[in-house]
C-alpha cells in the first residue's frame, strides 16, 4: 500500500519530512562498480567495450558490428506504420519549433567609458546521446536529446545505446532517421559513457553527454563530469499531482500510475483536500493496475514509494508541494494558474485537468529530460543551452583604460597580487 499521510495527523511534520528525504538512488555498490568500468574502459578502450557488451547486452561487437549505418535507420523509419510515423514527425517538429525559441543571442555593446564588452555563443564541437535501451526502449527519448543539440548547431552527434543480443528496437532507429542521428554504437551502460568521455580506438570523444538512463549511466555521468559536460545527474521519475474531487478519478490514478510503471523506484505523490477522492483515486489505481502490461513495475513502485497526502486546502499544499521540488508536476483544479504562481520548484508544470503529464512525454515541446530527486530547487530541464557554451570579450582603447584602469590596480594591490597591478598600471603611464 502507498504511504497515507494527512496535514492534520500530530506526526504530519516528520512523516512529511521522511517523504522528502527518501533516497531512491544509487548505493556505493554502484559507485564502486562504476568507477572500475570507468578506469578499464580508460585503460583497454575497445577490448573492454567488447568485453562487456558480451556480458551484459549478450552479443559480439566484432560479429554484430559497432556501429548502426544511416540505411539501417532509413529501412527502419520504412517499416514502422504511417500512423507511427507520423506521430514521431509530429513529435519532432513541435519539439524543434519550442527549441528553436531557446537560442541565445549574442551581445556586443559599448558602455558609457568607452568599454566594448559583450558575449558570442557557439555549440561545443560533439554531443553524445545515451539512449536507453535495457529495461525499455524510448525513441521520444532520442527527439528530446538530438533536436536541441541539432538546434545548438552541433556538428557532431554520437548516439550510444545498449542493444541486448545485438537488437534495436525499429522506432528508435526510425526516430534517429528523423532527427538525423548518423552515428550510433551498440554500446550501453557506464561502459558506453566512459567511451563518450575517454574516446576509444572506435568511438572517437565528446564534449558533452546528455541522456537518461539506469543507475548506472547516473553514476557514470556523475563520476566524469569535468571530463566532460553533462545535461544532470538523473534518478527515478516521480511526479506528483495536485488535484481536486471534481476530477475523475481514474485520470488522476492514470497519472499517477504513468511514471510508476517507468521503474520500480520511482515516485508518484497526490495531494488532494478531499478524502473520499484520495479513497477513490487509491481503488481505481488498484483496479487500473491489473490492465497494464506494466503491472509488476508499477506495483512495486506504488506500493513502495507512491504516496497520498490529505491537506487542509492548497494554499497548504503547496510550501509541500516546493519542498518535493518534483519532475513533474500537475496542477488538475479549476484554477490552475493561481497554484502556478506559487511553484517556486518543479521540472515542468503541467496546467489543468486535460494536461496530463505523459502528453508532455512526447508530442507538447517542452523537454522532457527533467532534474529529478529535489534537483529543480537548482537545475533545469534539458535545453539548447546544455549544448553551447557562453564566451565573454572586452575591447578597451587608451580613454576607457584610463576611466577604470586605477580601480582595477587598487584591486590588485589590495589582494597582494602586484604583477595583475602593474599589468594595468604600465598601460596609464
Amino acid at each position: 500500500m502507498p504511504l497515507r499521510l494527512d496535514s492534520r495527523a500530530a506526526d504530519f511534520a516528520a512523516a512529511f519530512t521522511a517523504l522528502v528525504d527518501a533516497r531512491r538512488e544509487a548505493d556505493e555498490d554502484v559507485s564502486r562498480d562504476v568507477a572500475a568500468i570507468l578506469k578499464r574502459v580508460r585503460s583497454e578502450g575497445d577490448a573492454a567495450l567488447a568485453d562487456y557488451t558480451s556480458r551484459f547486452d549478450r552479443h559480439d561487437l566484432n560479429a554484430s558490428g559497432w556501429r548502426v549505418s544511416a540505411a539501417e535507420c532509413r529501412a527502419a523509419l520504412d517499416s514502422i506504420s504511417t500512423e507511427l510515423r507520423d506521430a514521431l514527425e509530429l513529435a519532432a517538429a513541435r519539439i524543434t519549433a519550442y527549441h528553436e525559441k531557446q537560442r541565445p543571442q549574442d551581445s556586443d555593446e559599448v558602455d558609457a567609458v568607452g568599454v566594448r564588452l559583450g558575449a558570442r555563443w557557439r555549440p561545443v564541437d560533439a554531443a553524445g546521446l545515451y539512449v536507453p535501451g535495457g529495461r525499455a526502449a524510448y525513441p521520444s527519448s532520442l527527439l528530446m536529446n538530438a533536436i536541441p543539440a541539432k538546434v545548438a548547431g552541433v556538428s557532431r552527434i554520437a548516439m550510444v545505446t545498449p542493444t541486448p543480443n545485438g537488437d534495436i528496437n525499429p522506432m528508435v532507429l526510425a526516430a534517429a532517421s528523423i532527427a538525423g542521428v548518423e552515428e550510433i554504437w551498440r554500446v550501453g551502460g557506464a561502459q558506453a559513457v566512459a567511451a563518450l568521455a575517454y574516446g576509444t580506438d572506435t568511438i572517437k570523444p565528446v564534449d558533452v553527454i546528455t541522456g537518461p538512463g539506469n543507475a548506472w549511466v547516473a553514476e557514470a555521468k556523475r563520476q566524469l563530469y569535468g571530463v566532460v559536460g553533462i545535461d544532470m545527474v538523473a534518478g527515478p521519475s516521480e511526479i506528483v499531482v495536485v488535484a481536486d474531487a471534481k476530477n475523475d478519478p481514474a485520470w488522476i490514478a492514470a497519472d499517477l500510475l504513468s511514471q510508476s510503471e517507468h521503474d520500480p523506484t520511482s515516485q508518484s505523490i497526490l495531494f488532494t483536500d478531499d478524502a473520499d477522492f484520495a479513497d477513490a483515486v487509491a481503488r481505481a489505481v488498484d483496479q487500473r493496475l491489473p490492465l497494464l502490461s506494466t503491472q509488476a513495475v508499477a506495483a512495486t513502485s506504488w506500493a513502495n514509494n507512491g504516496a497520498i497526502v490529505l491537506v487542509r486546502d492548497f494554499e497548504e499544499a503547496m510550501p509541500l508541494v516546493n519542498r518535493l521540488a518534483a519532475e513533474h508536476l500537475e496542477l488538475a483544479v479549476d484554477d490552475p494558474e493561481a497554484l502556478f504562481k506559487q511553484v517556486r520548484h518543479a521540472g515542468s508544470i503541467f496546467l489543468g485537468r486535460m494536461t496530463p503529464e505523459a502528453v508532455g512525454d512526447y508530442v507538447a515541446g517542452p523537454n522532457h529530460v527533467l532534474p529529478t530527486g529535489r534537483r529543480a530547487r537548482f537545475s533545469s530541464g534539458l535545453s539548447v543551452l546544455d549544448f553551447m557554451k557562453r564566451t565573454s570579450f572586452l575591447s578597451l582603447d587608451k580613454a576607457a583604460m584610463g576611466a577604470i584602469g586605477p580601480a582595477a590596480v587598487a584591486l590588485a594591490e589590495a589582494e597582494g597580487l602586484p604583477a595583475h597591478a602593474a599589468s594595468v598600471a604600465l598601460r596609464l603611464k
